[in-house]
This record gives C-alpha cells, structure tokens and sequence, in this order.
C-alpha cells in the first residue's frame, strides 16, 4: 500500500464531504498528557464527565491494539448570529454557548468521520478504525494539536491559523502508518486576556483548567449552583464562551461553513419563562436536536432561574412563585426561591415566607432564607 498516496486522497475526499481541515499524527502514547491529567486529578481539577481511565486516555492501543496513526479533523462553527433578537423587559432571553448552536456536533462530526472511514476501507479493505468524536476516551485537543490542526492556547482550546478556536474536533485511529504532520507552532505570546478575562478564575494559568469552576461545566450540574458562581453565570443557559470571545485569534472570525451549524434564535437564545413550565415532550421537540440538550431540561430551568433573578425580572415573579409552591424537584423549588428573593419585590417576599411554613426539604428551607436576606440587606 502507497500510504503517501492514500494519505493525499484522504485529504482530498475529506474536502468533498464538509471537513474543513485534517491532519495525521502517529499513535504513539501521549506522555505528556498523562502527566497533566494526574495532575489534574490531584489537584481536583477535573469535571467527572471525562471517560475512560487514565490509561485508556493517552495510549490509543488501549481503544485500537493494532494502532499505527490517528486522523484528526476540524469543523468550524459561527461565532456571530444573524439578527440575534435581543432580550426585552417583558421578554427576557438566556444564551447557549456557540458550541451548542445548530445540529448536535457529535452527530455531524460522527457522520463525517463515518464516511471517511467507509471511503479508507473501499481504498483498503484490511484496515481497522475507530471513530471518537468528543465522547470517546482520546482528548480531542491532544490528538488535533499533535496532528497540526491548531494550537493549544491558554484557554485550553485548540486555535486554528484559519478558524480560529471556533472548530468542533473528531478523530479516527486507524492500523495505517500514514507519515505524521507537523504541530502549529503556539503563538500565544505573553497574551492573558482570556485568563483576566475567565469570570471565576477557572484558567489557574496557561493551558490548566480548573474545571469545577468554569462556568460551561458549572451550567451542566444537576445540583445547587455553589453560591459564589450563581451571579457569574448571568443568562448563560448553557455553556461559556468569554475565553475565546476575548481571545485575539479569534478577532473577526466568523464562519457559516455548514447548515446544519446556523443557530436558531428562539432555541440558542431561548426566552426564559417559557423555560420554566416546559414538559419534558416539548423540551426534546425544541431543544432535543442541540448539543446543549444532553443533561435534560433540569440544570437548564435551574439556570433560566438564575438568569431571572439576574435580570430582576419582576414580570416572572407570579410564574416563578409557582415553580416554588409546586415543583417536584427540590434543587428547581430551592433556586426559584433564591431567585426570587434576588428580585425581592413584596409580593416574592411575602411568597417566599408562606412557603417556608409547608417546605420540609432542608436545602429548599435553607435557598428560601437565602432569598429572605437578600431583601433585609437591601433595605
């Protein structure tokens, strides 16, 4: 087999089905991540959404035994939307981060891939694959810096000299020996901006995340919200997109590459009561299709409550008392509370105390008190 041939025409069919860049790199065991990733879990840094062991997330023969190279590639998504519409009094509206406008990216990368796979084994019909996009064990970020898609910056994305860090990333580890590409070289610099910028100080430095702090982890919890972070998460519905918003290799990078990406406004700029009072039916026929979706309706009307008492919304208050008095779900009741008495007119108030005398939960009891205080220390 002319791997150097193949190679050529893998590029060339990648173009013809929507991948905007690719790379090759070998499938050797990824050292220096491993060392990174114990460190993250030392230092408590982690998310808990990772998959796989620590061993099976750096040496790709773990996933593929007869590993040789691993094909990595790159689609980019817009970073601006047509004629956004914009929050009223009347109409307030929360925000889904960029990378959850559009078709679910894991079923788009996913197909791409798929097909890459198909038209490598019509070339070669004795190879093995394995196709990872996001949810596999193998970091994304990893495979695409070391296959010379882009760099990784200090926000730990991977920046493209084309796209910028506006790029979904996918791979597939195969038994071809295709000959490596070169890495992007950094050109960070000494910039810092997107850590000066993080709103909870989630970028400890350079390249190092703290992932319980950063607010796209933050917005998926099923949980209370930690207090300290409740007022940082401002209408972000769903993930955050401040360190690569700030982020000069990202200035004026905007591209509408692929339809199935283009973000439909009254879903990834979804009007916040509405939010509160939605089944389960309507959730997956309005918000089932995006990548946002996948935790449920649940960490989503928790932070649509959030996002009301952020806006002090007082035209929200009669549907978000309702949420209080008769929502099954404690962390939902607790927050509408807390919410509530962040808006902290009469009627909230006077709300909230009627409740506390029926309330059993101790979470809930304690979120309600928290809404209390804050209408004693406006005054």
């Amino acid at each position: 087999m002319d791997t150097q041939q193949l190679k050529q025409e893998i590029i060339e069919y990648s173009k013809k089905i929507g991948i905007d860049k690719i790379g090759f790199a070998s499938a050797d065991v990824f050292g220096e991540l491993r060392e990174r990733l114990r460190r993250q879990q030392e230092l408590g840094y982690q998310s808990g959404f990772e998959k796989g062991s620590l061993e099976e997330r750096t040496e790709p023969e773990r996933l593929l035994p007869e590993a040789q190279s691993i094909i990595s590639v790159a689609l980019a998504y817009p970073s601006r939307m047509k004629d956004a519409p914009k929050s009223t009094k009347e109409e307030r509206r929360g925000l889904f981060a960029r990378a959850s406008w559009g078709r679910d990216y894991h079923d788009v990368l996913r197909d791409r891939l798929e097909k890459l796979s198909a038209f490598i084994k019509e070339k070669a019909p004795d190879t093995a694959d394995k196709v990872m996009v996001d949810t596999g064990e193998l970091s994304d970020r990893a495979v695409a810096e070391r296959a010379g898609i882009g760099f990784s910056g200090k926000n730990t994305a991977i920046i493209t000299p084309e796209f910028g860090s506006f790029v979904y990333l996918g791979e597939l580890i195969t038994n071809i020996p295709f000959i490596p590409d070169d890495p992007v070289e950094d050109s960070c610099g000494e910039c810092t901006k997107c850590m000066d910028a993080c709103p909870t100080g989630a970028l400890v430095e350079g390249g190092q995340l703290n992932a319980q702090r950063c607010i796209a982890f933050l917005t998926q919890t099923k949980d209370f919200l930690p207090d300290e972070f409740r007022t940082k998460i401002g209408n972000r519905v769903y993930g955050c997109d401040t360190c690569q918003i700030v982020c000069p290799k990202n200035k004026q990078v905007d591209f509408h590459l692929h339809e199935e990406f283009e973000p439909e406004h009254d879903v990834v700029k979804p009007k916040l009561k509405p939010m509160l009072r939605i089944s389960n039916r309507e959730f997956k026929e309005t918000f089932g299709h995006i990548s946002g979706s996948w935790r449920g309706k649940k960490p989503l009307q928790r932070n649509a409550l959030i996002a009301l008492g952020h806006y002090k919304d007082k035209t929200a208050v009669e549907e978000m008392i309702a949420v209080m008095n008769n929502d099954p779900r404690p962390v939902i009741r607790g927050t509408a509370a807390w919410s509530l008495g962040k808006i902290g007119t009469e009627e909230a108030v006077q709300a909230i105390e009627a409740a506390m005398e029926t309330e059993t939960d101790d979470r809930v009891l304690a979120e309600m008190q928290k809404g209390l205080d804050f209408t004693v220390a406006s005054k």
